[in-house]
């Protein structure tokens, strides 16, 4: 295997990091490749309905990406009392490939309805309910002849690629079992990261543990991975005890008082973090063997692997129905 391109961390310390430009730029070329062969160019359709400034920064960002790949991506800005109206006219919107929301709208429980406003052949960023339900149950396809591939959330899905890249997962083992053996700790268990990432690295072989504010959770598939999806459980386990017996450790606590202790990093682990904040010391570097200080550009790219994924989705329902 080739040396992965990254920087050396300093001095005589075996750790290397990893650049999320390095692991997007792998599926950068395949997504290119792919709007070569689909012969036009797809449409990404943001909406912002918010003053946010981190809204409007990252939807800047999604248009410089999107048009830099390829793609046409249209920001549409709207009051959010007519955000509904407008998604719906998307949904039945032929030139339209994919759709994207810009949170926070209403700030409440009525972002999680809009989400669901989004209709499921254009959500690219994988929140409708019916992806979200396949990806805790473990259900990889959307249809029974597995031509048409679930949808998952974008920043859990760069993690999987990113721990892919790394070579954590093992090839060699079969398709859904590549973490067997692997432990793996994530400080964070928000609904939009944490605890769908737990669910998908426990499906796919590892023991997972849950960090939260109050609480510790054990994701897994049971002894010798046995279950078809994971089971969580409650366990009264310390963070140090568990950290240290970690081949992985995931952060994603977002305050830049927060620091993951050193101390607790098992010689030679792999250290990602994907808050905003730095989560880890720069000494992770002494103990860390892979550290990846952030995951954004992944994130992006997977929003447009995702866009084309719906297309090719899209394609193999009109195959099914001649």
């Amino acid at each position: 295997m080739s040396p992965l391109p990254g920087s050396d961390c300093g001095g005589a310390v075996a750790c290397k990091t990893i650049l999320a430009s390095s692991v997007a730029n792998v599926y950068t070329s395949e997504i290119k490749k792919s709007i070569e062969e689909l012969g036009r160019k797809p449409k990404l359709v943001g909406f912002l309905a918010n003053a946010d400034p981190a809204a409007r920064m990252y939807a800047e960002w999604t248009g410089k990406t999107c048009v830099e790949i390829g793609f046409v991506f249209e920001l549409r800005e709207v009051d959010k009392e007519e955000l509904e109206d407008y998604i719906v006219l998307s949904n039945e919107d032929d030139d339209v490939d994919g759709i994207m929301i810009y949170f926070p709208v209403f700030g409440n429980r009525q972002d999680q309805y809009l989400q669901q406003v989004v209709s499921k052949n254009k959500d690219v960023e994988g929140l409708s309910h019916l992806y979200i339900q396949n990806l805790y149950h473990n259900v990889r396809y959307l249809d029974d002849a597995k031509t048409q591939k679930s949808i998952l959330p974008c920043t859990p899905l760069a993690l999987v690629k990113i721990l892919e890249y790394l070579g954590v997962y093992n090839m060699i083992l079969p398709y859904g079992n590549r973490l067997y053996g692997k432990t793996i700790t994530i400080v964070n268990r928000s609904e939009i990261v944490g605890r769908p990432l737990a669910a998908l690295l426990a499906n796919d072989g590892a023991v997972v543990y849950s960090f939260d504010i109050d609480s510790v959770q054990k994701f897994t598939r049971g002894e010798g991975i046995r279950l078809r999806s994971h089971r969580v459980s409650d366990v009264e386990v310390k963070l140090e005890d568990i950290a240290l017996m970690s081949d992985v450790i995931i952060t994603g606590v977002p305050s830049e008082n927060y620091k993951f202790e050193t101390r607790y990093i098992k010689d030679g682990a792999v250290c990602v973090n994907f808050s905003t904040a730095k989560n880890f010391s720069p000494d992770v570097k002494t103990k860390s063997s892979l550290y990846v200080p952030s995951v954004g550009k992944v994130t992006v790219t997977m929003l447009m692997r995702n866009l084309m994924r719906l297309i090719t989705n899209k394609s193999s329902r009109k195959l099914e129905l001649n």
